[in-house]
């Protein structure tokens, strides 16, 4: 099973596409904070995050650089070849519910949760 759960801060405002067959896409990037190490010192994690569909739109409206996440989706890989010729992989996040974690920048929200129109995935509710 792959499935991913991450809470975690926008490092900048979301960006909204349209895909050439008309979907719309968002990326943004979470920074996630691990848990201190031995010597208390604390690491932080920016991953990647791809949603589609509506809430591809709903995530460009509502969220802002800086805002907290709470994201659940599927860990992907992708393949490339980088500018110097060499082989590279890619991983990322693509989205199947985000919402906010304990209300956007400390307020309280009244929003539902949003389910995506991930490509390839059939979602039972």
């Amino acid at each position: 099973m792959n499935s991913w759960i991450g809470e975690g801060r926008m490092v900048r405002d979301p960006e909204l596409k349209v895909a050439n067959s008309g979907i719309e896409v968002c990326s943004f990037t979470l920074a996630i904070d691990r848990r201190p190490n031995k010597n208390g010192e604390k690491e932080t994690d920016f991953v990647d995050c791809t949603t589609f569909g509506k809430s591809a739109a709903f995530v460009e409206k509502y969220f802002k650089k800086g805002d907290g996440a709470l994201v659940r989706g599927r860990l992907e890989s992708r393949k490339y070849t980088a500018k110097d010729g060499t082989n590279r992989t890619a991983w990322g996040i693509t989205c199947e519910e985000i919402d906010f974690p304990a209300g956007k920048r400390g307020e309280a929200k009244q929003i539902e949760p949003q389910f995506t129109d991930v490509p390839g995935t059939d979602i039972p509710f």
